[in-house]
C-alpha cells in the first residue's frame, strides 16, 4: 500500500483526508486545530492510517500557505514524518480538472491526496535553521526599508511646506546629523533666533567625528537657508508637529535597519556561500545575504535550469496549432525577492567604475557580465531583455560556484 494524508491548511486549522492507496479513501475528512491538542489528534490519526496500511508510514501532502502551515510543518518534522509541500499553482490546476465547480476545505484535502498519485511529487527538502533565520532577517530588513522609504517621502513633502531651503545644508538630507539638526531647528524662526556660534556648537555636538570648521560651515549654510526660506512664518503648527514626528520615526527606522544589518552580517559570515557570492563583482553583502537566504541549500536544485525557474526568470512558452509566440515574458512564478536581488546585482555589475581612484580608466565592475550585456544589446535586444538575460547568466554562475564551492574568477 502507498498511504497518504492530505492537509488543506488555513488560518489556525487544517482539514484532514487520508487515502490508503490510489482510489481508496480512508474515513471521512475532519478538521484539526493548530494547537497541542489538535496536533496530538493528527498524530493519532497518522498512526491509525499507518496501522491500517499494513505498517506503511503515510506521506503528508499540503500546500504552501505563507506562514499558516508553520506549526504543522514543525510538528511533522519533530515526529519524523515525510511531508510534501505543493506549489498552490499545481494544486489549483488539479482542482480545476473537474467539471463540477466545488470549493470546500474537505474537497481540497481530497484533491491533494489524488494529486499525490497523479504527479511525481518529491518530499520537501528541509532547509537549515541558519538559512531560515537569515531569510527571516533579510525579509524583515526589506519590509522595514520599504516603510522607511514611504516615510521619507512624507517627510520630504512636509519639508517642502515648512523649510524647503534646508535641502543642501548637509550632503545627505537623511543623514543622522541632518535629521537631528532639523529636529532641533525645524523652522527659519528657530534658526534665526539663535547665534551662529550656538548653531555651530549644536551641530558639532551632533557629529563628534567632524571638525569644528566643518560644523561652522554647516551653521553658515543653515542661516543662509533660513534667510532664503519663503516660509518665514509658519501658519500651520500641525506641519511642525508632523515634521518632528516623522523625523523621529525615520531615525528609529534607521536604527532598526542598522541593528538588522549587523545581525545579518554576523549570521551570514558563518555561512560559506556568503563569501563565495561576494566574490562575484557586483554582489555585495546585502545582495549576497538575500540570495543565499532565498535560494537555501543549492542541493535542492538538480540543475541550473531549476534554479532559474525558482527565480521566475525563465521564459514562458505559448504554442497552439501552427502558432508559436515569438515574444514571451518571463514567468515571474518564483521568488520575487530573489529576482529583485539578482536584478540589482546585474545593474551593479554592468555599471562602469574607475579601475583605481588614482586613474581615470573606466571599466565595468563585472567585465564578463558587461561583455555579455553589450553582446545582447548589439543583437538588438531592449534594455530589460538584455538585463534579464544577464540575470539568467548570473544564476548559472551562482549555481556552478555553489555546487563546486569555488570563488568567481573574473577573467580579463
Amino acid at each position: 500500500m502507498n498511504p497518504v494524508v492530505g492537509l488543506d491548511v488555513s488560518k489556525g486549522e487544517s482539514q484532514v483526508q487520508a487515502f490508503l492507496d490510489k482510489g481508496k479513501s480512508y474515513r471521512k475528512s475532519f478538521s484539526i486545530q493548530h494547537t497541542i491538542e489538535g496536533l496530538g489528534n493528527l498524530l493519532l490519526f497518522l498512526q491509525e492510517v499507518e496501522k491500517s496500511a499494513g505498517g506503511h508510514q503515510p506521506a503528508v501532502v499540503l500546500e504552501s500557505t505563507g506562514h499558516y502551515h508553520t506549526p504543522v510543518i514543525q510538528f511533522l518534522e519533530e515526529q519524523n514524518y515525510v511531508y510534501i509541500m505543493v506549489n498552490p499553482l499545481i494544486s489549483h490546476r488539479a482542482k480545476s480538472s473537474s467539471l463540477r465547480k466545488v470549493k470546500t476545505d474537505a474537497v481540497d484535502a481530497y484533491h491533494l491526496c489524488e494529486l499525490f498519485y497523479k504527479e511525481e511529487l518529491e518530499p520537501y527538502k528541509k532547509r537549515g535553521i541558519q538559512l531560515l533565520n537569515l531569510r527571516n532577517l533579510t525579509r524583515q530588513q526589506e519590509s522595514i526599508a520599504e516603510i522607511s522609504a514611504k516615510t521619507k517621502l512624507q517627510l520630504h513633502s512636509l519639508i517642502d511646506q515648512v523649510f524647503p531651503e534646508y535641502r543642501g545644508v548637509f550632503g545627505s538630507l537623511y543623514s543622522k546629523v541632518s535629521l537631528l539638526t532639523l529636529l532641533a531647528f525645524p523652522t527659519s524662526e528657530s534658526v534665526l533666533n539663535v547665534s551662529e556660534k550656538e548653531l555651530t556648537e549644536k551641530i558639532a555636538s551632533l557629529c563628534m567625528s567632524r571638525s569644528e570648521v566643518w560644523a561652522n560651515e554647516r551653521a553658515q549654510k543653515l542661516r543662509e537657508a533660513a534667510l532664503r526660506n519663503p516660509f518665514q512664518n509658519n501658519l500651520y503648527q500641525s506641519h511642525i508637529f508632523n515634521l518632528e514626528m516623522l523625523i523621529s520615526i525615520v531615525l528609529q527606522y534607521q536604527e532598526h535597519l542598522s541593528k538588522i544589518a549587523d545581525e545579518i552580517d554576523a549570521l551570514a559570515s558563518e555561512i560559506e556561500e556568503y563569501e563565495i557570492l561576494q566574490s562575484i563583482p557586483g554582489i555585495g553583502e546585502k545582495i549576497a545575504a538575500t540570495i543565499i537566504s532565498e535560494v537555501g541549500e543549492i542541493d535542492r536544485f538538480n540543475d541550473a535550469k531549476k534554479l532559474v525557474a525558482f527565480a521566475g526568470v525563465d521564459p514562458s512558452v505559448y504554442s497552439s496549432g501552427k502558432f508559436t509566440a515569438s515574444v514571451n515574458r518571463i514567468t515571474k512564478r518564483g521568488s520575487c525577492r530573489l529576482r529583485h536581488a539578482l536584478y540589482m546585482a546585474v545593474q551593479s555589475g554592468i555599471r562602469d567604475a574607475r579601475k583605481k581612484k588614482t586613474t581615470d580608466e573606466i571599466i565595468a565592475r563585472n567585465k564578463r557580465l558587461r561583455e555579455f550585456y553589450d553582446k545582447k544589446r548589439e543583437e538588438g535586444k531592449p534594455f530589460r531583455v538584455a538585463v534579464i538575460a544577464c540575470v539568467n547568466k548570473l544564476l548559472h554562475w551562482i549555481y556552478a560556484l555553489l555546487k563546486s564551492r569555488t570563488t568567481f574568477q573574473d577573467i580579463a
